[in-house]
């Protein structure tokens, strides 16, 4: 790999982690913290836009391998996480609210999922 495009991933990863930080915390200031809605927020709209712009970088635009790392490996990646899911789900399990661990998985699960095909068929109608 260039080392443009480890710079590409690396700046496309503090620009992520920055805007998840900012979005679930306004999240969270607006709907409060009895429930994980800032991290299935960052995840969804991450999902949808890694189908939308997956479609659209590598599709129909073919950009350069740099713009994919900044792009989906780097923002996406760090924008999304996977990691944060995990740790609240076992929080929840961890202080016996099963039924929101559950809830957690099922809604991360399938709405991540259609937010990512809903981004893809969104950029095949471009």
């Amino acid at each position: 790999m260039t080392a443009l495009a480890w710079f590409a991933l690396a700046s496309g990863g503090a620009l992520g982690a920055m805007s998840r930080f900012a979005m679930s915390h306004q999240v969270y200031q607006t709907f409060g913290r009895d429930f994980a809605w800032g991290t299935l927020s960052v995840n969804v709209l991450g999902s949808f836009v890694m189908g939308l712009v997956a479609v659209l970088l590598v599709d129909k635009l073919g950009v350069s391998h740099e713009w994919k790392m900044f792009i989906m490996v780097g923002f996406l990646g760090s924008f999304t996480t996977f990691s944060t899911f995990s740790f609240e789900t076992m929080q929840y399990i961890q202080v016996g609210e099963v039924n929101k661990a559950v809830f957690n998985i099922a809604i991360s699960f399938v709405t991540c999922l259609v937010a990512v095909w809903l981004g893809m068929m969104a950029a095949r109608q471009l």
